[in-house]
């Protein structure tokens, strides 16, 4: 066997092993993170602001969040705000930002 014949072989697998790992993102034709993962995700992009006698600053949700945790959902995020409040940090918390849903489809196939 050629020496040149085992390199090929490699870049022919890898690119076949990507192409395959990149159409299980899209199920759908022109529907992008379509995997599970993503699929009944809601979320919530946020920017707040803890007011305290006074004087604001802002506040890092994602302090307060689980190690390793990235989405942040409604539920979560009116947990973490009660918290602050309760605990005493803040007299009031401020913020805007966007809740991000996927729109209930058809089951997978």
């Amino acid at each position: 066997m050629p020496a040149a014949v085992l390199p090929a072989v490699q870049a022919a697998a890898t690119a076949a092993l990507a192409a395959w790992m990149i159409t299980g993102f899209t199920r759908l034709p022109g529907r992008w993170l379509r995997w599970k993962m993503f699929c009944r995700a809601t979320l919530t992009i946020v920017t707040l602001t803890g007011t305290k006698n006074g004087q604001t600053e802002p506040v890092n949700v994602y302090d307060h969040l689980s190690p390793g945790s990235f989405l942040l959902g409604p539920p979560q995020l009116q947990t973490i705000i009660n918290y602050l409040i309760a605990s005493g940090r803040y007299d009031r918390i401020d913020g805007h930002g966007r809740v991000l849903s996927q729109p209930a489809r058809r089951p997978w196939r």
